[in-house]
């Protein structure tokens, strides 16, 4: 049993919620133990990383390149690395671990929930677990990020009315296909995911494990779907000049919600008709990346505990919104995603990390820089972001900010950064070249970011000097 689990966390790449540690250094091309304190130290930091964001799994004694090879360590030094999340963490950790064996080789898989608490080293610092990596929190960010876990719970509840028939098994199965899986179902909910109390018996079902699998969903939460509406022009009327032209309110267990959803709003987005390269082609209004993303964020991020209220996705002439019931939990600011700042925080880890698996979320503080790619590569005005009360709005717009002879032009460049094409847009108006001042200008960045740049873009083969240690620039085309 011990192969077969260790086979199926090494199918899987290191992420949000799996990492390998090694028990060696390798140092000046020699090969060394880590020391016991060393080892428990590096324990320690992924262990509170993974528990202050989403949880997972660290199976350490495997090398990043999923090498199996041990930790040699004596029995006594080996229980104090399975006690290091407890022992060095404020407050302690004590998460689910247990010895593995592969021939001749032990190995320890820690299986980490992500805790309403902040779990500190004992310098102070506090980790965080974004995609593969862990940074420390600045300070300021660690009293957000404690704020924000006293307020979530609603996820972690024990529904303690709801009965095991009362979840759809078959769908916990497909899941375990999906990972490769295959212990039962109950197993999935209770040791992987920790949908379900497992210290009672029978365990009752969290909140979170209903809205992903329950049968009825809405007996449980009335408002936990999507309504999508479609409207004539580009306002909402009322009345007897109600211009609603289509409503659809879609209710499914979260676990199926979004394909639903997806399905038929792609029915209602219109294609447009472009001349490119001398044919005809059909492109999107919106591009399918961006609007879908800004949807999974919605289901995966959303308060739950707001019971009243649905994910609403309005669609208009000239613009859709995606409106999502409670703001954006600190210490994930409206500016920073305006700003595509990597950040990631989680009020629903427990659904999160469901839906990661599934393979609606990918890498995490990944999807709001690449829905600004998205949209810009269409030549569409970047993402926008909002707050109305207790509602939070991803708007995107499908008016172009270029005509389609300079989107094209633009794209035999590939995927620059969104500054990189305005400047090329604006060069292309003005002869193919631009300055420095000029970059600094239209970037909106100071004269060290512009050439740095600048000197990027030289390296890539996009622009060259007009001589040497000239602060003018032409583009190299390649059509």
């Amino acid at each position: 049993m011990d192969g077969e689990e260790i086979g199926l966390l090494l199918r899987q790449e290191r992420g949000q919620f799996l990492e390998f540690l090694s028990a060696y250094d390798y140092k000046k091309n020699a090969t060394q133990k880590k020391s016991g304190d060393d080892l428990a130290r590096d324990i320690a930091r992924l262990a509170g990383g993974m528990a202050n964001s989403d949880g997972g799994t660290l199976l350490v004694g495997v090398e990043p390149d999923k090498a199996v090879t041990g930790i040699p360590s004596p029995p006594d030094e080996l229980q104090e690395l399975i006690r290091a999340p407890q022992s060095l963490l404020s407050p302690p950790l004590a998460p689910t671990c247990r010895r593995a064996q592969l021939g001749n080789l032990i190995l320890l898989i820690f299986e980490i929930a992500s805790s309403p608490e902040v779990h500190r080293i004992a310098t102070g610092r506090a980790f965080y677990r974004i995609a593969m990596e862990n940074p420390a929190l600045p300070p300021e960010q660690i009293e957000s990020l404690r704020e924000s876990k006293r307020r979530v719970f609603y996820e972690r509840q024990n529904v303690v009315e709801a009965a095991l028939d009362d979840l759809d098994f078959g769908a916990v199965e497909m899941l375990g296909e999906k990972i490769g899986d295959s212990r039962d179902p109950l197993s999935l909910l209770t040791r992987v995911y920790h949908l379900l109390d497992s210290s009672r018996e029978p365990p009752p079902a969290t909140m979170a494990a209903l809205l992903l699998f329950a049968k009825d969903p809405m007996r449980w939460h009335p408002r936990s779907g999507i309504d999508f509406v479609k409207y004539e022009g580009t306002e909402r009327r009322h009345g007897a000049a109600l211009n609603v032209v289509k409503r659809i309110r879609f209710e499914a267990p979260l676990s199926r919600l979004i394909d639903e959803t997806v399905g038929r709003i792609k029915e209602h987005v219109r294609e447009r008709t472009l001349l490119h390269d001398l044919f005809f082609r059909e492109r999107l209004e919106y591009p399918l990346f961006a609007w879908q993303e800004a949807l999974v964020n919605a289901v995966a991020h959303r308060d739950y505990s707001l019971t009243g209220a649905p994910i609403e996705v309005w669609m208009f002439d000239d613009r859709i919104e995606i409106r999502s019931p409670g703001l954006p939990p600190s210490p994930v600011t409206v500016e920073q995603l305006r700003q595509q700042q990597r950040v990631h925080f989680s009020r629903n880890p427990l659904i999160v990390r469901v839906l990661a698996d599934l393979g609606y979320l990918r890498e995490m503080g990944e999807g709001i820089p690449r829905m600004f790619q998205e949209m810009e590569n269409h030549g569409l005005q970047a993402p926008e972001f909002s707050t109305e009360g207790f509602i939070f709005t991803v708007t995107l717009r499908n008016t172009p900010i270029y005509d389609d002879m300079t989107l094209r032009w633009l794209n035999q460049f590939g995927a620059t950064s969104v500054r990189q094409r305005r400047l090329l847009a604006y060069a292309y108006a003005h002869g193919k070249s631009f300055s420095t001042t000029d970059y600094q200008r239209i970037g909106e960045v100071d004269r060290d970011t512009a050439y740095r740049e600048i000197r990027l873009m030289v390296k890539q083969g996009i622009v060259a000097p007009f001589k040497p240690k000239s602060r003018s620039y032409k583009i190299i085309e390649k059509l």
